[in-house]
């Protein structure tokens, strides 16, 4: 989902990792990021609490980056700005939309933290195996049973993304209300509860993974169909070196802003299908990040 705990290129190496915050699902406007510094300095000592089962969201009714390390956590030794940045392949330019686009909606603008506000925690954090649990299932569901079926969230996305907002932490509250794992705000939590007709709870660390799985995926259908011709693929494969190659580039960055300043939608005043306005990555350092760390994260050893 989206905006978390401090957000949102850097033109060396290291600086380029070194400038991610750990950040949260944005909308439509990038806020100004917190740094990691805000973070407290100690998490609560993680408790073992009761597993519950989440029921699967049904088809829609129609050197390390500074806050990773500020949370303990890091990609594993050896990650780099050059291992971070999309790798050449085939490409995956933008297409024409093939058919009308369904999902016209967007969920509303982040809000921006709090000058001098620091993150604070809150209850009982879930232990590294309750939350590794919770995300692997999270990224198992089919999010679109019906009309997308072939829409499926990588286990690394959802575990990299956890980790770079939160570093798994669920019980962190962020300033600009980002709640734990995936910092999903509740403005985007209701968005995706309403569009999904369901009632995740952002406090219960299981539905907070499936609200950021159900989000990674809501984006996937959203950018897919207006920018790759519904085509689904979230592929390492497809990326080149330019940001705006691949789908999966387009949903880690929307995920952090809002789909609005990724993937704009048409300008002509007319309804779909038209042509999009062209993608844009205004956050390079965040999709940085999150690409290295869906390969050299310490969290996929969990």
């Amino acid at each position: 989902m989206r905006r978390g705990v401090g957000r949102l290129a850097a033109a060396a190496v290291v600086a380029l990792l070194a400038a991610g915050t750990v950040t949260g699902c944005g909308g439509d406007e990038p806020p100004a990021r917190g740094v990691a510094a805000e973070l407290p300095t100690e998490a609560p000592v993680e408790q073992p609490a009761a597993e519950e089962p989440v029921d699967a969201p049904a088809d829609p009714p129609s050197e390390q980056p500074p806050a990773v390390q500020a949370m303990g956590g890091r990609p594993s030794p050896g990650a780099s700005a050059s291992s971070a940045k999309p790798s050449a392949g085939r490409p995956g330019a933008p297409r024409r939309p093939v058919k009308a686009l369904t999902e016209t909606k967007a969920p509303p603008a982040p809000k921006p933290p709090v000058a001098g506000c620091k993150p604070h925690y809150k209850g009982t954090a879930a232990t590294k195996a309750q939350v590794k649990k919770a995300l692997t299932d999270a990224a198992g569901k089919t999010y679109w049973p019906s009309s997308a079926p072939e829409i499926k969230v990588p286990l690394n996305l959802v575990k990299a993304t956890a980790w770079q907002e939160s570093g798994w932490q669920s019980n962190i509250y962020a300033c600009d209300t980002g709640v734990g794992l995936m910092q999903v705000q509740p403005p985007t939590a209701k968005f995706v509860n309403d569009r999904f007709e369901k009632q995740y709870d952002l406090d219960d660390y299981r539905d907070n993974a499936v609200l950021g799985a159900n989000y990674l995926a809501w984006l996937t259908k959203k950018i897919g169909d207006s920018h790759f011709g519904s085509d689904y693929r979230l592929d390492v494969s497809l990326c080149t070196p330019e940001l705006t190659s691949c789908l999966l580039n387009a949903v880690i960055a929307a995920y952090n802003v809002g789909p609005g300043n990724v993937a704009p939608d048409c300008d002509d005043g007319g309804n779909p299908p038209c042509d999009p306005l062209p993608l844009r990555i205004p956050n390079e350092a965040y999709v940085y990040n999150v690409r290295a760390l869906m390969t050299e994260c310490e969290c996929l050893a969990f």
